[in-house]
This record gives structure tokens, C-alpha cells and sequence, in this order.
């Protein structure tokens, strides 16, 4: 059974945030958030937090073992963005857009 957590609207662009979590997927729990705990970007703590999240639900709602739990999948998308003008020049505005993105978490009990 697949158990999902999902963070919505995180202030971080989902281009920043793909490189870091291509290669958790498939690797178990405890083996992502030591991995996590040494990445050299400040975006892993919030993925770390999102994964100890999805082994709770999984653990507290449906009784799974954490210790056998897999990511299956981990993937971004976008979402709103924050357009704000900046002065150039000549008297022109460009446009700024900050943008934020959902994170999906979802893990599943293997046992091998």
C-alpha cells in the first residue's frame, strides 16, 4: 500500500529542488534523511522533513513498519508564483517572479 505526504507552496523554485531529489527515489527511509542530513543545500531539510512525514503517516495511520518502508516516488511540481516589478533601465520595469513549488512524497512497505 502507497502512503503519500504532500507539502504544498514551498518558497524554493522546483529547478532548484529536482537535482536534489532525482536520486532519493527507490532508496529506503532511514538511508534518505542520513543522505539528507549531509547535502550541502538548505532545501534537503525541508525534503527531510516532508519524508519523516510520509513514514509517520505510514507508521501512525496503517501500521506499517518503518524500518521496511521504500520511497517509490518523489517528485516537484510548480505552483503560484510571486510577480514583482524591478526598476531598469530607461525608465522600464522587468518583471520578477518568485517562485514556489508542491512536493509529493509517496512510500510503499518492501520487504527484502
Amino acid at each position: 500500500m502507497e502512503v503519500k505526504a504532500i507539502a504544498k507552496n514551498i518558497r524554493i523554485s522546483p529547478r532548484r529542488l529536482r537535482p536534489l531529489i532525482r536520486e532519493l527515489s527507490g532508496k529506503r527511509v532511514d538511508e534518505v534523511i542520513a543522505a539528507l542530513r549531509y547535502a550541502p543545500t538548505p532545501h534537503a531539510r525541508t525534503v527531510a522533513k516532508l519524508v519523516r512525514s510520509a513514514a509517520a503517516n505510514a507508521e501512525n495511520n496503517f501500521q506499517m513498519d518503518p524500518r521496511t518502508l521504500r520511497i517509490t516516488q518523489i517528485y516537484t511540481g510548480d505552483s503560484t508564483k510571486l510577480k514583482r516589478y524591478q526598476a531598469k533601465a530607461r525608465g522600464r520595469a522587468g518583471l520578477v517572479q518568485r517562485r514556489f513549488c508542491h512536493l509529493t512524497v509517496v512510500v510503499e512497505e518492501r520487504v527484502r
